[in-house]
This record gives structure tokens, C-alpha cells and sequence, in this order.
């Protein structure tokens, strides 16, 4: 039960820290967005450095899923191929992501309307692409889980993809009209 309370309450800390620095005084968004300025002004990361970062995430990934999950032995030798096989599947959207980010990330300071129109569309696309997946993977789970441990299972799974994406998003510029 432990682990289940820090996974909510890391998120809920997270999505706090960020509403209470964007709801302060005038003087303090001005410098963020300052700041916001300053930092997009590095380098788009290597690939070798996004592969390194992906292999972190999907190992903590897999921790905080196995240490948040209680499964029989049986449970586990059915749950962990298909968990296996599905985050495969999911990691080849996240390419998708990470390479349009890449993109935004590169492109930000000449972004005409029409490629921030595109930046949205394809976006929406990925986001529909994982919501896919999951619906895919819900039966296919609910065969090994029950009903109340592959909901869970797919709680933790969102809550962690909010996670990651609120850490990736925070780190692009915003655009300005």
C-alpha cells in the first residue's frame, strides 16, 4: 500500500509545484518566461542520449509497476511477457513522440501557424495511438488479472505516462502567438 501512496502523492506533488508557480505574481511569470526563453536555447538531445533516458525510464517504469502490483507466481510468469510485449509496442509510439518533440524542439524559433497546426495534429494522433494500445491490451491483461488488478494496472500505467509526459513537456517552449 505504501508504494500505491507515493506513486499518488509524487503525482499530486508534481501537478501541485506546477499550479502554484504559474498562479503567483506578475514578476515571477515574467522571469520564467525569461528563463522559459534562455533554456531553448540548447541543443535538441543526441539519440544516443534519448536511448539512455528511454532504458532508465522503462526499467523505474517496470519497478514502480512490480512493486505497486500483487501477483501470484502464476500471475507473474503470464503478466511479465505480456507486459514485456506490450510496453514494445508502446515504446515504438513514445519513438513517434520523442521525434516530434525532437522536431518542435529544433524548429521552435522559425514554427510558421501551419507547422504549430501540424505539431497539434500529430500529437493527437500519438495520444489516440496509446489509447489504442490500451484498449488493445485491456483483455489480453483481464485474461492473466483480474478486473481490479488490470484497472490498476492501467491506472499506474497512465499516472506514469502523465508523469513522463508532464517532464518532457516542461522542458519545450511554450508558443508565443
Amino acid at each position: 500500500m505504501k508504494s500505491k501512496t507515493l506513486l499518488v502523492g509524487g503525482l499530486t506533488l508534481i501537478l501541485g509545484t506546477i499550479s502554484l508557480s504559474q498562479a503567483q505574481n506578475p514578476q515571477r511569470q515574467q522571469a520564467m518566461q525569461e528563463a522559459n526563453n534562455d533554456v531553448y536555447q540548447y541543443r535538441v538531445p543526441s539519440d544516443e542520449e534519448i536511448q539512455l533516458l528511454k532504458k532508465d525510464i522503462r526499467a523505474k517504469r517496470k519497478q514502480i509497476i512490480a512493486a505497486n502490483m500483487t501477483l501470484t507466481e502464476a500471475q507473474a510468469e503470464k503478466f511479465w511477457p505480456i507486459y514485456d510485449q506490450y510496453t514494445a509496442e508502446l515504446s515504438k509510439i513514445s519513438d513517434t513522440k520523442i521525434a516530434l518533440i525532437k522536431e518542435y524542439v529544433g524548429t521552435y524559433n522559425t514554427l510558421t501557424d501551419q507547422d504549430a497546426e501540424s505539431y497539434v495534429h500529430r500529437w493527437a494522433a500519438i495520444d489516440e495511438a496509446t489509447n489504442q494500445l490500451r484498449t488493445k491490451y485491456f483483455p489480453i491483461f483481464h485474461q492473466v488479472l483480474s478486473g481490479k488488478s488490470t484497472a490498476l494496472f492501467f491506472q499506474m500505467d497512465h499516472r506514469l505516462a502523465i508523469m513522463i509526459d508532464l517532464q518532457l513537456t516542461s522542458q519545450m517552449p511554450i508558443l508565443e502567438p
